[in-house]
C-alpha cells in the first residue's frame, strides 16, 4: 500500500445539498487525504451530487444517500442550527468516528455536550493545541470568526478594557439556501439593510471567546450586521479606545497570528475580493487619534464555515492544517 493510502481517511457529510454541504465537497473531493464515503440527503437521495451542485459536472460521479453509514473516520454535520442535536439524538455514533458540526448546537459551553460527546469550540487561532486530541468539534459561526479574529490578540493582553463598535456586512449566502423574503434576487440586489441589531446570536461565542483569553471581560459589544447585496464574504469594521499606538498594535497582532497559516496582518487597505473564495482571513490595524481600528475580512463559506471545518479535521488527524485548502482568490 502506498504511503498517500496508508494516510486516506474516510469521510460523511450530512445535509450535503445546501450552500455549506457544497463547499465541502468541492473542498474534500480534491484533498489528498480524503475518500468521501457519502453524503447524505434525504429530498436529493439516488440523484447525482452533480445534478444539485452543477459545477462538480465532471469532477465526480457520487450520488447522494438516504443511508447513514458509521464506516467512516471524520462525519461532517452540514445542518441547520437545532437538527444537529437532533441528528445525534436519533443516530448513535460511535466514538472511535470524529464529529465536526458546522451548526450552532453545540458552541457554548453549556451546550457542549450530547449524550457522551463533548465538543471543543473549533476556532484554530484561539484553541489549536485543544482541536487537535479533541474527539468533536464544533465549528465556529461565520460572523463570530471574522469578529473573534479581529480582537482575540487584545482579549489575550486583556486589552479590552472599553466598548467595542462593530459594523459588518456579510453576502447572501450566509442566510442560507432556504428562501427568505430577504434573500430573493428582486430584494436583495441593489441593496442593503440591517438586522438583529445588538442581538445576533453570534456574540455569545464571541463574549465566550474573550472571556477564555481576558478573565472578566465584561465590556459591551455594539454589533450592528448588514445584509450586502453580493453572495459571498464577510467585511467587519471594529473600533475601540486604546492606548496603543498603531506601531504597538501591528507587532502585538502580527506575534498573535503568527504561524498560524491562515491569517494575515497589514497596515495596509483590504477589500473583499482578497479573500473571497479562500480560507484566509486578512486584518487591517490602523489607529485613529484614540481609537484603534481594526478592520476584518473573510469567505463565510469557507474560513466562516466549510474551509475552517476541514481546518480543523487537519488538526485532528495530524494533516498539514492547509491540506487541500490553498485556495487562490480571484482579482476580478
Amino acid at each position: 500500500m502506498t504511503e498517500s493510502k496508508l494516510n486516506k481517511i474516510k469521510a460523511g457529510i450530512i445535509g450535503g445539498a445546501g450552500y455549506t454541504g457544497g463547499e465541502m465537497l468541492r473542498i474534500l473531493i480534491n484533498h489528498p487525504n480524503v475518500d468521501i464515503a457519502f453524503i447524505n440527503s434525504s429530498s436529493n437521495a439516488g440523484n447525482y451530487v452533480y445534478e444539485v451542485h452543477t459545477d462538480l459536472f465532471g469532477d465526480t460521479e457520487l450520488k447522494f444517500t438516504g443511508d447513514l453509514s458509521t464506516d467512516i473516520d471524520v462525519l461532517f454535520l452540514c445542518v441547520g442550527h437545532g437538527d444537529a442535536k437532533k441528528f445525534l439524538e436519533a443516530n448513535p455514533i460511535p466514538d472511535t468516528v470524529k464529529i465536526i458540526d458546522l451548526s450552532q448546537d453545540f458552541r457554548l459551553i453549556q451546550n457542549s455536550k450530547a449524550k457522551s460527546k463533548t465538543f471543543v469550540y473549533g476556532l484554530p487561532e484561539l484553541n489549536r493545541e485543544a482541536i487537535k486530541t479533541a474527539q468533536n468539534i464544533a465549528n465556529p459561526g461565520c460572523f463570530a470568526t471574522c469578529l473573534q479574529l479581529g480582537m482575540l490578540p487584545l482579549a489575550a493582553k486583556g486589552l479590552l478594557n472599553n466598548e467595542i463598535h462593530i459594523s459588518a456586512t456579510t453576502g447572501s449566502t450566509g442566510a442560507g439556501q432556504s428562501l427568505a423574503a430577504t434573500s430573493h434576487f428582486t430584494w436583495r440586489n441593489d441593496n442593503l439593510s440591517v438586522y438583529k441589531v445588538f442581538n445576533h446570536q453570534h456574540l455569545n461565542e464571541i463574549g465566550q471567546s474573550l472571556n477564555q483569553l481576558q478573565s472578566g471581560f465584561n465590556q459591551a459589544i455594539n454589533f450592528i450586521p448588514y445584509r450586502g447585496d453580493f453572495t459571498r464574504g464577510i467585511l467587519a469594521s471594529i473600533y475601540t479606545d486604546s492606548t496603543l499606538s498603531e506601531e504597538e498594535a501591528l507587532k502585538l497582532y502580527q506575534d498573535y497570528y503568527a504561524g498560524h497559516p491562515f491569517t494575515h496582518v497589514t497596515n495596509r487597505n483590504i477589500d473583499l475580493k482578497q479573500v473571497v473564495n479562500t480560507n484566509k482571513v486578512f486584518l487591517q490595524v490602523k489607529k485613529y487619534d484614540n481609537k484603534l481600528f481594526i478592520v476584518s475580512i473573510l469567505d463565510n463559506l469557507l474560513k466562516g464555515a466549510s474551509g475552517q471545518a476541514v481546518q480543523n479535521m487537519n488538526l485532528m488527524f495530524s494533516f498539514e492544517e492547509s491540506a487541500g485548502l490553498r485556495l487562490k482568490a480571484t482579482g476580478f
